[in-house]
């Protein structure tokens, strides 16, 4: 009962209401700044080079970007976009690039203010949607409501679907029993992030550091060389997608299962635009303009779906393995590999999903760390911090056993919820982040660097930074 009733708010969430809001929104966002993902697409890429301001944080735009980044690129890239072919057909495709060209300018908003709103503290400064919607909308039970989606969907609902992804990707071997493996794999990918979060664990934090990027670098080569082996295939492919993708008898008879959801939800979870994530991390940033930030934003989403998303499927379309819903997930990824590498292929997969999903699983706590600083109202004790990741381990032994689908359906939820207040919030408070831009780009015009000081826009809100 609980299951159908998950599976029901999910269908509902996604059938109409998160479709409409992202849709509408990211479109809004997108005529009001003039196209400013496509317009300012090189200064996006400019400000990625800037030194950070001077102030008390030495966190550069760039490394703000890989922190986003590195909390966006993960499980979803691959079995994310698997399950998307597999369920909704080669359509889906389509409506997540669109959901990402739209969404970036939902994330150029959501990012610019939370620069703008951003707190200053001990070590440099922090922010994000949970800030901004007390600081601007004086309402501190709906940021509380925020933060507590955050909590879910981070240290719940993206834990458990990626350690389930994780251990899922090792049901194509021999070795693997569906009754006890999981629970197995899952109890040593909790024991490794348990170790991390009690302090110790640095050096596989530091080897991972290293492997994860080296290995995103890796797989889109690969996944080129797939493309590029079946070369062939890829007009037919690309026809299919648009074809698929506008299917009108396909899309209405069945909705709830159709490429558009499926895109939509898929694109989603992957490049979390709108969501009010990827804020948290951008407010880190020292810069000399808040905008600068929101441009290097929009490269975060380009990066994540335009580029890792496609070469995930675009490597699966072109090697001719016909997706199914038995292949839903990593075994979809799997098999598209070895049809063109032998045995080596699947092994490669797995050991992209044991690394993207240990990153995935310790930013993602990070994320909640720093939020239950905003729900509590100071630091968290030992105690209280020492009861927290018991729990947030067992949460990622307990995900490895479950339903794959119940997983996909919860965090859907979790992070539907955090997109449903996170959007008409940045809708009301859009305008001064238009204004920011408008007083970046004269700047720009009269041949200055770029410097914001907030009398410029008018802000009626106190701000800890910017005067």
């Amino acid at each position: 009962m609980i299951s159908q009733m998950i599976s029901w708010i999910n269908h509902f969430m996604y059938g109409k209401l998160l479709i409409l809001i992202l849709l509408a929104g990211g479109l809004y966002f997108t005529v009001r700044s003039r196209f400013v993902q496509f317009r300012l697409i090189r200064r996006a890429f400019a400000s990625l080079m800037e030194k950070p301001a001077d102030g008390d944080s030495n966190v550069s735009s760039f490394q703000a970007l890989m922190v986003s980044t590195a909390s966006r690129v993960g499980t979803g890239n691959i079995v994310g976009v698997s399950t998307a072919l597999c369920l909704g057909g080669f359509g889906s495709m389509f409506w997540m690039w669109l959901i990402a060209i739209i969404g970036s300018a939902s994330a150029f908003v959501e990012s610019t203010l939370a620069q703008i709103y951003k707190k200053r503290g001990p070590n440099g400064s922090y922010g994000g949607p949970a800030y901004y919607i007390e600081a601007a909308l004086h309402s501190r039970p709906l940021a509380l409501a925020f933060s507590i989606f955050l909590v879910l969907t981070y240290g719940f609902g993206f834990n458990m679907l990626a350690s389930y992804n994780l251990q899922s990707t090792f049901s194509g071997y021999s070795f693997y029993d569906p009754t006890w493996s999981p629970w197995i794999i899952g109890l040593i990918l909790a024991l490794l992030v348990g170790y991390c979060l009690f302090g110790g664990g640095q050096r596989i934090l530091k080897v991972t550091g290293i492997m994860v990027p080296a290995m995103g670098i890796l797989y889109v080569l690969v996944a080129l060389l797939v493309i590029v082996l079946n070369f062939s295939n890829l007009p037919a492919v690309l026809m299919r997608i648009m074809r698929e993708a506008f299917d009108v008898s396909a899309i209405f008879g069945g909705f709830s299962g159709s490429c558009v959801m499926y895109g939509i939800k898929r694109g989603l979870f992957s490049n979390e635009a709108g969501v009010g994530s990827a804020p948290n991390a951008s407010s880190s940033a020292n810069v000399n303009h808040p905008v600068a930030q929101g441009l290097v934003q929009v490269l975060s989403v380009f990066i994540d779906t335009l580029l890792l998303c496609s070469a995930t499927a675009l490597m699966c379309m072109c090697s001719g393995v016909e997706p199914n819903e038995a292949l839903s997930g990593a075994p979809y990824v799997q098999a598209a590999l070895q049809s063109c590498f032998g045995t080596v292929g699947p092994v490669f997969i797995t050991v992209s999903m044991i690394l993207f999903a240990f990153t995935t699983l310790l930013g993602n706590l990070f994320y909640v760390d720093n939020i239950l600083n905003y729900i509590l109202g100071h630091v968290p004790g030992k105690g209280f911090m020492m009861v927290y990741r018991v729990i947030a381990v067992l949460v990622i032994f307990l995900g490895a056993g479950l339903n794959a689908g119940l997983l996909w359906d919860i965090a859907d939820i979790t992070m539907g919820g955090m997109t449903l207040i996170n959007m008409p919030v940045i809708l009301i408070l859009s305008k001064y982040a238009f204004a920011a831009l408008k007083d970046y780009e004269r700047q720009l015009s009269e041949g200055k660097a770029p410097v914001f000081h907030v009398k410029e826009i008018r802000l009626p809100h106190p701000v800890d930074y910017w005067d």
